[in-house]
């Protein structure tokens, strides 16, 4: 299966019309954490440095297979992609999701492994740019900001793998859910909480059916623990459910 529909230089050599072509992924790059609070001439001038490449990609296209090579980052610009862990069995896990401005491989292209640990799936037609790891060592050299943002990504990679080891150590469905919820209390500062994705995706990041945590959320609820409508959940007895968690 080929992996890119098609390819194009960048270097401000993005395409023909190279203006444009900015003008068109300008916000998904400012999105990205890479280049936070860098300015629009800069970050041109930037970009004009360095051998990057634009990959388009059809819905449902494999981007990277699980132990392909990792030479570069992607910056996704348009549309969605997926990230899955795919079992012999045949069942397969999302295990992130990305929308424009996000970033993968950042990770892996400076282990010494440099092997994708999971297949990467464009769920909708997409457009990523890609900066081989050379690149990005000039582009940290060359500035600051860029520096401080791509150690600011790593760092919260780092954090985000942290977090997601925590939630393997616990052994029932409650647990996650109480870490889960307590997490995003101590993020948001407030006892009614607003879930950052729908029932389904957190029902994919704990791992679990969603029927189930269907099931537990209602327990909860009837256990005097929470309260929640949709996407808003109000933690009731904050005590008891930090209890779950020790």
């Amino acid at each position: 299966m080929n992996k890119s529909m098609s390819e194009n230089r960048l270097a401000c050599r993005w395409c023909t019309e190279s203006a444009s072509c900015m003008d068109k992924y300008a916000d998904a790059l400012k999105r990205c954490a890479v280049f936070k609070e860098v300015e629009n001439d800069v970050l041109m001038d930037t970009l004009n440095g360095v051998s990057a490449r634009l990959t388009s990609y059809s819905k449902n296209q494999t981007i990277a297979f699980e132990g392909d090579e990792c030479t570069s980052i992607g910056i996704l610009l348009e549309g969605h992609i997926e990230i899955q862990k795919i079992f012999l069995s045949g069942k397969t896990l999302t295990v992130n999701s990305l929308a424009p401005g996000d970033t993968f491989g950042e990770v892996i292209v400076f282990s010494n492994m440099r092997r994708y640990p999971s297949t990467i799936v464009s769920s909708s037609p997409s457009v990523v740019l890609y900066i081989s790891r050379d690149d990005i060592v000039r582009m940290c050299s060359a500035d600051q900001t860029i520096l401080k943002n791509f150690m600011e990504l790593l760092s919260n990679k780092i954090l985000m793998l942290n977090r997601k080891i925590t939630l393997l150590s616990f052994d029932t469905l409650r647990e996650k859910i109480c870490n889960y919820l307590m997490d995003e209390y101590r993020r948001q500062k407030k006892t009614v909480i607003l879930l950052p994705m729908s029932r389904k995706e957190m029902a994919e990041a704990l791992g679990v059916q969603r029927p189930s945590l269907s099931r537990e959320f209602i327990n909860m609820k009837d256990e005097g623990l929470i309260d929640f409508d949709k996407n808003k959940v109000t933690l009731l007895d904050i005590p008891a459910l930090e209890d779950y968690l020790y």
